[in-house]
């Protein structure tokens, strides 16, 4: 008989696992080329940062655990006072987590029930193997279906773009709509011709791949190469994670670093891209409507033609100036009034006792 038992949860994290951090931070041995990037980061770190603040601001939602394919999968549970409320799941990506959307939690939910879980591998899930977009879509349609939503919308950034997508192909029958940061669509064979801002796009997204990207190949294929740094040294994670991480508030960094220090996920986080890239993944469309919510601060930047192929309802493209990869936390103005008007449309607000 399956468990659908679903457990309250409350981040609370022991005081000797703060101490231990502090002390391995004052113990770290930098090596001096290069050590300016991680040096403002690692003072604020050792002094000034209060990782119990960022634990009461995610305790101040009910958060939860349900056993899910072998996996204590956490996530947050806001429910709208709306009794016409809409139901979404957000998914984060990597190197973020939860917090990625603390600050949509509170104007979004006066019109949406949010369910935010942390994807497997990550955060307040644990460590865990053996996951990709595809399982996950999996786990999170059923997510939905043990919290009683039968009709609902996805929204992701990064993995959970990805991740999202997905779902709106597994469980098509039940999502109204997808809407996403960046639709990760690249060439495939043949050169296919492109408009000039396709063209722009994608010189864009290459150029940062090719003085960017080594982490991408790296965990697509090498993961276990990183896991001893990303695991026993809190400096040696900061100094992986913080690559993508430079643009934000850097309390916001040292959250989500933090985060995965203290949740041992590091390495299984990073194990996530391998196990996807060496899926089999579908090569027709999908078919449920998409979003598209992107900032021309990303460092990825979308490929009309190239989405089109993968997805074949795309309805909304919206580029916004500025911002980042980021965009719940860099953008969650620009970013909260698209999911409002993109589920204005194609949601289902029918009332719901």
């Amino acid at each position: 008989m399956p468990n659908d038992l679903i457990v309250p949860y409350r981040v609370d994290v022991p005081q000797s696992a703060l101490d231990d951090l502090a002390e391995r931070l004052d113990r770290a041995k930098l090596d001096e080329v290069g050590a300016e990037r991680l040096d403002g980061l690692l003072d604020r770190w050792r002094d000034g940062y209060d990782w119990r603040v960022w634990e009461s601001r995610i305790n101040a939602h009910p958060q939860f655990t349900t056993e899910i394919d072998g996996l204590d999968v956490h996530f947050l549970h806001v429910r709208s006072p709306r009794p016409d409320a809409f139901p979404l799941i957000l998914s984060h990506g990597w190197p973020g987590s939860v917090v990625e959307f603390l600050d949509l939690l509170v104007p979004l939910a006066a019109d949406f029930h949010l369910v935010v879980p942390s994807l497997p591998g990550f955060g307040f899930s644990g460590p865990a193997d053996g996951w990709d977009r595809h399982r996950t879509a999996r786990a999170w349609a059923e997510l939905m279906r043990r919290l009683g939503y039968d009709r609902y919308g996805a929204v992701g950034n990064d993995l959970g773009s990805t991740v999202s997508l997905e779902l709106g192909r597994t469980a098509a029958d039940h999502v109204t709509g997808v809407l996403v940061t960046q639709i990760f669509s690249m060439p495939a064979g043949a050169d296919e011709p492109l408009t000039e801002d396709d063209a722009d796009r994608l010189a864009h997204s290459q150029r940062f791949i090719q003085r960017h990207g080594a982490y991408l190949r790296l965990h697509a294929t090498r993961p276990d190469l990183l896991a001893p740094a990303l695991t026993d040294s809190p400096v040696g994670l900061a100094a992986w994670n913080a690559q993508l991480l430079d643009a934000v508030d850097p309390d916001f960094a040292l959250t989500n670093i933090t985060l995965y220090w203290l949740t041992g996920t590091g390495a299984s986080s990073i194990r996530f891209y391998a196990h996807d890239a060496r899926a089999v993944h579908p090569t027709t469309p999908t078919t449920t409507p998409v979003a598209l919510s992107e900032y021309t601060g990303d460092y990825f930047r979308s490929v009309r033609r190239y989405a089109s192929r993968d997805h074949s309802a795309i309805v909304s493209w919206t580029t916004h100036p500025g911002g980042g990869h980021f965009a719940a936390h860099q953008a969650p103005d620009a970013l909260l009034n698209d999911i409002r008007a993109f589920f204005e449309v194609y949601g289902d607000r029918t009332p719901r006792p």
